[in-house]
């Protein structure tokens, strides 16, 4: 798999937590990108002060344009930002279990086996060297 992966199944079972960073503490969905794009490599700066819901699709790919690399087609360890409904932008990292994500209503983070249920806005990935 990757390492990027790696990390986020094993965050599965960590607690939801908004603007959460460590899975001791708890996640969101932007704090469990991070916390799994840094066993990647990542060193970027994470964004903070965002609400739960809410949020421009086309601030945050920009964002993440930046810092990561966008691609056509979900590979594990890869970056999807989705809609999960009318204002609510969501992250969630690709595995070969399926995506893992910081789900607020189950209150923890886990991993949703098959199809991605929501509109896929964008594809990220770590780049190369």
């Amino acid at each position: 798999m990757s390492a990027v992966a790696d990390a986020a199944l094993a965050a599965v079972g960590a607690r939801f937590r908004l603007h959460g960073r460590v899975p001791d503490t708890g996640l969101d969905c932007v704090g469990l990108a991070a916390w799994a794009l840094r066993a990647g490599g990542f060193r970027g700066e994470v964004p903070t002060g965002y609400a739960l819901r809410g949020g421009d699709a086309g601030a945050v790919a920009a964002l993440l344009d930046r810092v990561l690399v966008r691609s056509d087609d979900a590979h594990a360890g890869d970056v999807l930002l989705m809609r999960t409904g009318p204002g609510q932008l969501h992250l969630g990292i690709r595995t070969d279990a399926g995506l893992v994500h910081a789900d607020a209503g189950l209150r923890r983070v886990v991993v949703r086996p098959g199809v991605v249920p929501w509109p896929v806005l964008g594809i990220w990935r770590m780049g190369e060297g």
